[in-house]
């Protein structure tokens, strides 16, 4: 590899196990040369962040609760207390009550619908401010997000409207820190077998779907997740912001299946 990210030091949020698209990332961009540090929410999500940080040379977690002010201005106090400084952050936070990810979008609950809101888009917005107060050099800002902001996918539901205002959300915030030389970004891959994943009602069908029919005829890995991260976050990224960069193999140019699946 090339340390593309050597001097470079950040935080990835969202790691609940080794399959997790955020430790993909925090892969991708440790083999290249990164310093990092882990967000976790509670003991349980604790135990399974810590072995894996450790893996990677972090010994640098922090609790985050991102509904709590408290909370995220603890862990970024104690940020700026180890740091001073970061280069980048990974946003990879997102929740609905499953028991809402089936059946039609339509029965949505209210208290559902503020806290998918709330902690799935609000929560960027959040850590963004947080942390670019840590970048007086420039960075860069990433968050997940998934095709079906934008088109209709079986049981996403409230999600879909989530990470539309995510993405949203990306485009404000790039034109607010542009001046300040810090980059945000969405990576949207397809669907992956992660736990978040498990969670969408369908979610094995979908994944067979896009597999089928994605112009390379496969889902996205979490190397070439990570990779794309890697390059957002690396000087190569440098003029790239506001933008929803897909890792599909494809998938998001049909407009319908192809030939054999039909």
């Amino acid at each position: 590899m090339a340390d593309l990210m050597k001097g470079k030091r950040g935080l990835v949020m969202g790691v609940a196990n080794e399959r997790s698209i955020a430790w993909g990332i925090a892969s991708a961009l440790r083999r290249e040369g990164a310093e990092l540090a882990f967000s976790y929410q509670g003991e349980a999500f604790g135990k399974r962040v810590e072995p894996l940080a450790a893996s990677v040379g972090s010994n640098l977690l922090v609790d985050v609760d991102v509904n709590n002010d408290d909370s995220l201005d603890a862990a970024f106090t104690r940020l700026k207390s180890e740091w001073g400084t970061m280069d980048f952050l990974i946003h990879a936070i997102a929740y609905s009550d499953k028991n809402e990810l089936t059946g039609r979008f339509i029965n949505t609950s209210r208290d559902n619908f503020k806290n998918s809101l709330a902690i799935s888009c609000y929560s960027f917005i959040d850590v963004s401010r947080r942390a670019s107060e840590m970048m007086p050099d420039g960075g860069s800002l990433i968050t997940l997000t998934y095709g079906g902001s934008n088109r209709v996918t079986p049981f996403y539901n409230v999600m879909g409207v989530a990470k539309a205002a995510l993405e949203s959300s990306v485009r404000y915030l790039a034109n607010d820190l542009g001046p300040d030389g810090i980059r945000v970004n969405a990576i949207s891959p397809g669907p992956m077998k992660t736990l978040a994943g498990a969670a969408i009602g369908g979610a094995r069908k979908t994944f067979r779907h896009t597999e089928a029919n994605a112009p390379l005829r496969q889902n996205a890995t979490l190397e070439a997740v990570g990779g794309a991260a890697v390059f957002l976050c690396s000087d190569y990224g440098n003029c790239t912001t506001g933008e929803i960069v897909t890792v599909d193999c494809g998938y998001h140019v049909l407009g319908m299946p192809q030939p054999e699946n039909i």
